[in-house]
């Protein structure tokens, strides 16, 4: 972090006084940080604090006419390596959701051009409150990342999701965006929405024989399962990866279980159980060679080829999301088609008994299947949810932050 400028925008919560110490963590580091106080955050930290600390002038508001004579919103969009809105109020969130910028950080944000990290804090009802998830949708949407918020007693006297995130999970997430390799982990974890849970995804293509040397097979590339599976280890959960026949590198702080066939997969899937949150993202064959060929298969005489009988293979999707003891309060299914994309999606979610299904169209033009962007459709008991075309990265990281959100209202219900 040597050399990077971090702005802060300081939101007016209880939690404003953690930002303190997040400066300090960043300064020791090695980062140049400029600070903006909001109206609200001046109540609980003052600019003298937050100046002392950065070694730079605290700003607090557009109008200054020292500042705004070289057009200083401006300026401070434009220099920062990263911006990070920590305390980020229920109100802060809704100015930036709506694009509004009636004061300097607001203001800020509306004109700048680099990564946005907002760091939610606020009362757990207004957490839950549905005009927030749809401002936190619109904000995942338009690009910016998130930390916490996490689950504790707060300030009001009442418990649940809404605390700020500790500094070291902010820090872990700044490391993460610098592609710097984050110091004590498992350490900092424990600030992450997914800290303490287990995650199952399964991933790739698999490989049914025909004889010793032939398969029967499918052009996915395991890209998307192998990102989601680093999405929520990013999130802080314990992970398990089930993954069919690819190329790709292993996913750091991922348990990696390697299997050929759809019904190693499905052992390897079972075994994984239990888990909260159960992603199948691989493309498993729906039939293998009913009979599996001793020796390799020979052209005839006249250069007929053999007849293939061909049987189901095991539902792996479906047997997870059975009602059982070990069913994941959340299964997520993935639905590639060529045609009648949500029809088809809405079915399988119904035939399956998935909570969710990830529609994707597969069809040659697209290069989704094998390739490094996508275009899904997310759908669920409320709906269909139409997501932009985004890299598989950005899909997957989106994918788990909602699986995040949605696990902690199915436990707050369950409470």
């Amino acid at each position: 972090m040597q050399g990077k400028r971090i702005l802060l925008i300081v939101g007016g919560g209880v939690a404003a006084y953690k930002s303190l110490e997040f400066v300090r963590c960043l300064k020791e580091r090695g980062a140049s940080v400029r600070a903006i106080l909001t109206k609200g955050g001046a109540e609980f930290v003052t600019p003298l604090s937050l100046s002392v600390l950065t070694e730079e002038k605290a700003l607090t508001d557009l109008f200054d006419l020292k500042d705004e004579a070289e057009i200083g919103h401006i300026r401070l969009a434009r220099e920062a390596d990263l911006v990070v809105v920590a305390p980020a109020t229920a109100d802060l969130l809704a100015k930036m959701a709506h694009g509004l910028a009636d004061d300097l950080a607001t203001a800020v944000l509306l004109a700048t051009d680099k990564q946005v990290l907002a760091v939610p804090a606020m009362n757990v009802r207004m957490w839950e409150h549905p005009a927030t998830r749809r401002n936190m949708a619109t904000l995942r949407a338009d690009g910016i990342a998130f930390v916490g918020p996490e689950e504790g007693e707060m300030a009001c006297g009442e418990y649940g999701l809404g605390r700020m995130a500790e500094p070291e999970a902010i820090l872990a997430a700044i490391e993460r965006f610098f592609g710097e390799k984050p110091v004590a982990t498992s350490l900092r974890a424990r600030g992450m929405p997914l800290y303490g849970r287990k995650v199952l995804i399964t991933s790739g293509p698999t490989q049914e024989p025909i004889d010793p040397v032939r398969y029967i097979a499918n052009r996915s590339s395991g890209k998307q399962g192998h990102a989601l599976a680093r999405a929520a280890a990013e999130l802080g959960a314990e992970v398990t990866l089930v993954s069919g026949p690819v190329t790709l590198p292993d996913p750091e702080g991922v348990k990696v279980v390697r299997v050929d066939t759809a019904h190693e997969m499905l052992a390897a899937t079972l075994a994984a159980l239990p888990a909260d949150i159960a992603i199948c993202a691989a493309a498993v064959a729906d039939w293998r060679a009913a009979d599996e060929a001793l020796q390799k298969l020979k052209k005839q005489p006249d250069g007929s080829g053999p007849s293939l009988k061909l049987a189901a293979n095991p539902d792996i999707l479906a047997t997870i999301a059975k009602p059982s003891e070990n069913r994941p309060r959340l299964v997520v299914g993935f639905a590639a088609e060529t045609e009648n994309l949500i029809e088809n999606a809405k079915g399988k979610r119904l035939r399956k008994g998935a909570d969710w299904i990830v529609a994707n169209d597969v069809w040659p033009g697209t290069g989704a299947m094998g390739g490094d962007r996508t275009q899904v459709h997310l759908i669920t008991s409320a709906g269909v949810e139409d997501w932009p075309p985004m890299s598989k990265d950005e899909m997957a990281a989106r994918l788990l932050a909602r699986a995040a959100d949605a696990l902690s209202q199915i436990r707050s219900a369950a409470e």
